[in-house]
């Protein structure tokens, strides 16, 4: 499926893929989120409403950066028009009034057109829309082939079966993913066909 996609939607299911995350927290990425340095992405207020940490594949660094790049300009563009604001999580607008213009905050992945904001009316560029990539990856898995019911969950799902392939503790997958019940984790061994908990006998070793 990832053969079939490029540009923008590629990177966004490379992500979903590389990094185990969720369609929506992938379109909420902020410029401040990715740590190059360390390798890691930040991803906060996900689903279980506590931030996480998880990797950033070093084979995706150049693209996210060069990513980084175009929304800058976007944004450039952006301020001088008189615009630039970007919608803040919770009551930060008002703590910090200055914040929606910095580039720090700005979507990773941001829409093609301003619209305004239902809190303030003021017109601003929100983060790419989620059909945007669901359409994508529809017509990835056509042209791949693929007959089964998919979607950018599918990358999450992979993303998890994997790691459990290559002997990595589940534990371990369960702090990657951001799931509180390491019995949502455990779905995924049934996949891998390997009898309790993905153990393998030290017999078929």
């Amino acid at each position: 499926m990832l053969r079939q996609m490029s540009g923008e939607t590629l990177l966004m299911a490379q992500l979903l893929y590389g990094c185990g995350l969720r369609l929506m927290e992938c379109l909420r990425l902020r410029v401040k989120d990715v740590d190059f340095e360390h390798h890691q992405i930040i991803v906060r207020d996900p689903k279980g409403m506590h931030d996480r940490t998880t990797m950033l594949p070093v084979t995706l660094e150049l693209s996210l950066q060069a990513q980084l790049q175009a929304t800058k300009h976007l944004h450039a563009r952006d301020l001088v028009s008189g615009h630039g604001e970007v919608s803040l999580p919770y009551a930060l607008a008002q703590k910090y009034p200055n914040a929606a213009k910095e580039w720090a905050w700005q979507f990773i992945f941001p829409s093609s057109n301003l619209s305004p904001d239902p809190n303030d009316g003021k017109m601003k560029r929100h983060r790419r829309h989620e059909s945007v990539l669901q359409k994508a990856v529809r017509q990835a898995a056509i042209k791949a082939g693929i007959h089964k019911n998919t979607g950018p969950h599918t990358f999450r799902h992979c993303f998890a079966t994997h790691l459990l392939e290559a002997g990595y503790d589940i534990r371990t997958v369960q702090e990657l993913l951001g799931h509180k019940d390491v019995k949502t984790t455990m779905i995924y061994t049934h996949v891998l066909n390997r009898g309790p908990k993905a153990v393998r006998s030290p017999l078929d070793e």
